[in-house]
């Protein structure tokens, strides 16, 4: 039996057996109605005719590698107001906690916890007439040391056989690149964040080599997953091509980054294969500037820097007047530019398709603040799932092969001509698509290196 009015502390390690989970820190607040846990990948399903939900928990927060996957029969469905004051849906499940030698039944509710301190929360409904909680306490019924974590979860220990990967970037703390870290860590291999800025090369026939951070040669490893931002394009797609040559697979190889961050050319060759863009008009005179305004069916007309991302370097120019000087300040600074059409129908809106091995995985629709016509997350766009046309999943495909990417984020826009492509990205950001549709993309990434290596666990 349950003793009455158990003292507990702000912080409490608890078990769920009915998820799997033999311990984890749950923070103790009385202030929330509703208990929680941090779940991603929450897919319904119905099972013999009742509804059901897929997902998957983390249950430490130090260490994302280790996951659970969990199936539980929906109990309910409630909007819960979240600590930001924003109302999200979410999935109510029934399921057992033990705290000590007690054990109840709780509602607790699947939500994304990535941002809060603790991968669970202990709300008010499962404390009552059961819990009394001293705020200056914690740990108050059990403490769990490292070790036996280690022991309960087997963290930190790669598969024998596990691949060697490389994430090749600049910066580690990117929602993407550690994404992707956690996920290969999580399938059991051995990952390595390689700052691209601290590589570098020797060039040699018998002994071609990669140095690294002070002299550290970096050696066999399967696979080179590239996440390059512009301004390094150059020096990155030097450094892919090295490791190709010493034998390494590439997730996207350098010649398909480089055309996929050289606008014009990447705009010639959807041309050459009959892919649909926005009319796109290009010159190098300031002479040929009325012209090329003409050409793009006049303004309003969007103005794009050649090597841009994000929805940077993108200017909309609502008249001809105003298109003109912005496009003659942009040559006096011999920047290349290109011109295009507006898409008003769009309103603000565009899709991204996120594309692995020739397959649209998930797709987003983006929406642009108020007043903006940049639908790109970086500039406050919001995202929700949306579902794309076989037209609309035809093109994101064809996009990326014609590019030669294996991965690729392909942002289309609806015309009233039917769907346009807008651009490929080579390095497509995880957040907004991962968070929009609640899958796993970065675990995708490494199951592709896996099948691409015929790797088998």
């Amino acid at each position: 039996m349950l003793m009455e009015k158990t003292i507990i502390g702000s912080e409490e390690w608890c078990a769920l057996p009915d998820l799997q989970v033999p311990a984890i820190k749950a923070r103790i607040d009385s202030g929330a109605k509703t208990s929680s846990i941090h779940a991603i990948n929450i897919i319904p399903f119905k099972k013999r005719g009742e509804k059901w939900v897929r997902y998957d928990i983390f249950p430490l927060q130090s260490n994302p590698s280790v996951s659970i996957h969990c199936e539980s029969k929906i109990l309910a469905t409630r909007y819960v107001k979240s600590s930001t004051g924003v109302s999200e849906k979410r999935y109510v499940i029934l399921t057992d906690l033990v705290l000590g030698e007690n054990k109840w039944e709780i509602e607790m509710t699947l939500a994304n916890r990535d941002s809060m301190g603790f991968r669970m929360l202990l709300g008010r409904e499962a404390m009552v007439d059961r819990l009394v909680i001293d705020p200056s306490k914690e740990d108050c019924i059990k403490s769990i040391t490292p070790e036996e974590l280690d022991a309960y979860y087997k963290t930190g220990k790669p598969l024998e056989n596990g691949l060697k990967i490389g994430v090749l970037a600049s910066n580690p703390e990117l929602y993407s690149n550690k994404r992707i870290m956690e996920a290969g860590e999580q399938a059991g291999h051995q990952m390595f964040f390689l700052n691209a800025q601290q590589c570098y090369m020797k060039m040699d026939a018998d002994n071609p080599e990669i140095h690294y951070r002070g002299g550290n040669v970096l050696e066999n490893f399967d696979a080179i997953i590239p996440r390059i931002k512009p301004s390094m394009t150059f020096y990155g797609c030097a450094l892919i091509r090295q490791f190709d040559s010493i034998g390494t697979f590439i997730q996207n190889g350098a010649a398909a980054i480089s055309q996929s961050r050289d606008k014009l050319f990447s705009s010639q060759l959807f041309s050459k294969h009959g892919i649909q863009i926005p009319t796109t008009g290009f010159a190098n005179s300031p002479l040929e500037t009325k012209e090329l305004i003409e050409m793009v069916n006049g303004a309003p007309l969007i103005i794009k820097l050649l090597e841009s991302t994000q929805g940077k370097g993108v200017v909309l120019a609502e008249t001809n007047k105003a298109a003109e000087s912005v496009i003659n300040a942009f040559k006096s600074l011999k920047t290349n530019i290109l011109v295009q059409e507006f898409i008003k129908e769009a309103d603000g809106r565009d899709l991204r398709c996120f594309v692995i091995d020739g397959k649209v995985v998930a797709s987003i629709e983006r929406v642009a603040v108020k007043g903006e016509f940049r639908a790109n997350i970086h500039q406050g766009g919001t995202a929700r799932v949306v579902k794309i046309t076989p037209d609309e999943k035809k093109l994101a495909i064809k996009a990326a092969k014609v590019l030669g990417l294996d991965v690729a984020g392909v942002d289309l826009i609806r015309s009233n001509k039917g769907p346009l492509l807008l651009e490929v990205n080579s390095s497509p950001g995880l957040e907004g698509i991962e968070k929009a549709t609640g899958k796993d993309i970065a675990k995708m990434m490494i199951k592709a290196i896996e099948k691409k290596l015929k790797f088998q666990k």
